[in-house]
């Protein structure tokens, strides 16, 4: 017998899993609620932890509703021979006998209350009992227990009630949450407050006739105000707490963002974009650098606005120029060229294609410096020339961003990347530029509390020498109208941000770090309708710095980017060109791959090349070597066995490397 029962326990188990189907929550950092979603029902539902629940409400509800809770084995024989009694005399059921097990049972499987269907309860009880500890069954009971209309668990009532989590009750809250399960409808506090009110004062007389509330506390808590509303859950950061929930299994998902920092960014675009008139929208990320964590996403200015329910920091848009500081980046990483070249910025045709500057105007030679902030465009295609287009979007592939170009027969990327010729999102962009405020390395964003722990892998880009140039030309890019430059204000974040401004004024963008977080602002229409005049330093920038400045006050910023002056010997070119001026030099000695044998007498090994244009020089591990005054050739001394990187520069700034491996024996 005992055998077949234990066999139909495991045929016919409790359905359990029926309790799995909780609202989603994402919190913040530190667990403060940022946005719910009701079940696929409809309902509220959150999952009840007793360590966050008021263990003298628990006390209490275990004395109103189960007192052998702890006792007995899912059914309590005493109560059932009280209730059987009871309703022998009566002939109807006139008190019951279910514990707080058989509640839950009920809850997972409601049937109509019937002596068969407290039968079936009974088993169930059993069986749950079987299978869970008395905790848990606390827990499962305070996550499925009705308390009007669509609000189901503890944590939901108390949440849309009283406006807290049930970690701290007061005794007038503590019995109206024990009370409304009884009747939820006919007692809901908002609909029917005579009835909760009744009910409320019923639940504390018989605490204080349990002895587990004094009559004075039972008195006053009678007099309390009861809730005469349901109070909204919180709805901030909707479009990173929807693509979270999708993600992830349902009930509570910790998230990054930081809910004083997200509500302040919803806030302040909001209201920036009731400045424009043309149906203009915006979005906005603020990134941790050091982490990569994101601190504050905001998808759109708001739900209400067309396109609203979009989630544009992840909508494919043209980045204008914000691509250019890693074009210069990697020419700067390759010694193509360094801050101080001369560049031309004149009318070229590269091929059929022909760009010019936003302005329509050629400032002739500039140094890279200036072109890059001034954002001169036909410079920045012969840098992206030179480095080579599809060299330029792998190396941005591998480092996570998917540069999207258009379909066209020919789907090899072409130089337009360079102004903005191919789609990005504002995540990707967040995630280029935190890494240029990290060194050069790249790493994903990251979006929940727990992979923020966990180490991520990362691409490095450029050295951080090359960030930390290409930040210090971004910091010394012209101020704003009307906004003083960083270097004369005391408070200031120094930041290093570009713009960007796409083909037919569609997109207006803005991206920067400094102070150890990166902000990414894009301004348009979520229909990527034309915006005349719209540029991203008239109508983007302006929100960075706010943004910027805003963090300053929240005294989260480290000071921002430093000025770098210093170059380096091996990174000042004189004059840049491209890859088909001229042919670059060669390395005669040491050849590249080859395998050296340091003597005793260390004589050293005299460097030789052929080719290139005028006088060489010479850098061992980018280092420069001085010419011996006998012989006017340079010579070589390595102080150790092991590896080494020999270059040589042309006067046009051509360069060739030999990678050589140094012995002793």
């Amino acid at each position: 017998m005992l055998i077949i029962i234990a066999a139909l326990d495991l045929l016919f188990p409790p359905p359990l899993n029926h309790a799995r189907d909780l609202s989603p929550l994402v919190t913040d950092r530190n667990g403060e609620w940022l946005h719910a979603f009701a079940t696929k029902e409809g309902r509220w539902r959150f999952e009840a932890d007793l360590d966050q629940i008021d263990p003298v409400f628990i006390d209490r509800l275990i004395a109103i509703e189960d007192q052998r809770f702890y006792k007995h084995w899912g059914v309590d024989p005493l109560a059932v021979m009280r209730a059987g009694v009871t309703s022998a005399k009566s002939g109807r059921i006139v008190s019951g006998a279910s514990t707080i097990t058989m509640q839950t049972a009920r809850l997972l499987e409601p049937r109509k209350r019937t002596l068969t269907a407290k039968l079936a309860e009974m088993i169930r009880a059993m069986q749950i009992e079987r299978r869970l500890s008395k905790r848990e069954i606390l827990e499962l009971y305070l996550t499925l227990t009705p308390y009007g209309g669509n609000v189901e668990g503890v944590r939901a009532a108390s949440r849309i009630y009283f406006d807290k989590e049930p970690i701290r009750l007061t005794d007038a809250e503590q019995a109206l949450l024990i009370a409304l399960p009884q009747a939820p409808e006919a007692r809901r506090p908002d609909l029917r407050p005579a009835a909760a009110q009744a009910a409320r004062k019923e639940i504390l007389k018989k605490l204080s006739d349990a002895g587990a509330l004094s009559i004075a506390l039972a008195e006053e808590a009678s007099d309390a105000r009861l809730p005469d509303r349901r109070h909204p859950l919180p709805r901030l950061a909707y479009h990173s707490a929807l693509r979270l929930t999708q993600s992830q299994k349902p009930g509570v998902i910790k998230s990054t963002l930081d809910a004083a920092l997200q509500r302040q960014a919803e806030a302040m675009l909001k209201y920036y974009v009731t400045k424009f008139d043309d149906g203009a929208t915006a979005s906005l990320l603020i990134v941790e650098n050091k982490t990569r964590a994101v601190r504050a996403s905001v998808g759109s200015s708001g739900l209400d606005v067309k396109g609203g329910w979009m989630d544009l920091t992840r909508a494919t848009r043209s980045p204008g120029s914000t691509l250019k500081p890693f074009i210069y980046g990697l020419a700067f990483e390759n010694g193509y060229a360094s801050p101080e070249t001369v560049i031309d910025d004149m009318p070229r045709a590269f091929g059929d294609y022909t760009p010019e500057n936003f302005d329509h105007t050629f400032r002739g030679e500039v140094h890279v410096r200036e072109a890059l902030q001034h954002s001169l465009n036909v410079p920045a295609v012969r840098a992206l020339e030179r480095i080579g287009a599809s060299r330029f979007a792998s190396l941005m592939r591998a480092a996570g961003v998917d540069l999207k170009t258009p379909d066209r027969a020919d789907r090899s990327p072409g130089l337009a990347l360079a102004l903005g010729g191919a789609g990005v999102t504002a995540q990707e962009i967040a995630t280029l530029y935190a890494g240029l405020g990290s060194g050069g390395d790249i790493a994903p964003l990251i979006w929940t509390a727990d992979d923020e722990t966990k180490p991520h892998k990362s691409y490095r880009l450029f050295s951080p020498r090359t960030a930390a140039r290409v930040s210090s030309i971004l910091a010394g890019a012209p101020a704003l109208e009307g906004r003083a430059p960083a270097d004369l204000s005391r408070k200031a974040t120094r930041v290093a941000y570009k713009t960007g401004t796409s083909y037919g004024y569609r997109d207006a963008w803005s991206a920067g770090h400094g102070g150890g977080y990166t902000v990414v602002v894009w301004v348009g229409r979520a229909d990527g309708a034309p915006r005349p005049g719209a540029t991203g330093r008239a109508t983007a920038a302006p929100l960075l710095f706010d943004v910027f400045d805003m963090l300053d006050r929240q005294g989260l910023s480290d000071g921002g980017v430093r000025e770098e002056s210093e170059e380096p010997p091996l990174a000042f070119m004189a004059r840049f060109e491209r890859a088909a001026d001229a042919v670059p030099p060669q390395i005669v000695f040491p050849r590249n791959g080859v395998e050296i044998f340091l003597g005793t007498d260390n004589r050293g090994f005299s460097l030789a090349a052929r080719g290139g244009e005028g006088d060489y020089r010479w850098y061992v591990n980018g280092e420069p070597l001085s010419e011996e005054e006998t012989s006017g050739r340079p010579v070589w001394r390595p102080g150790q066995s092991g590896f080494y990187n020999v270059t040589v520069v042309d006067a046009a700034g051509r360069r060739a490397q030999s990678k050589v491996r140094v012995t002793t024996g």
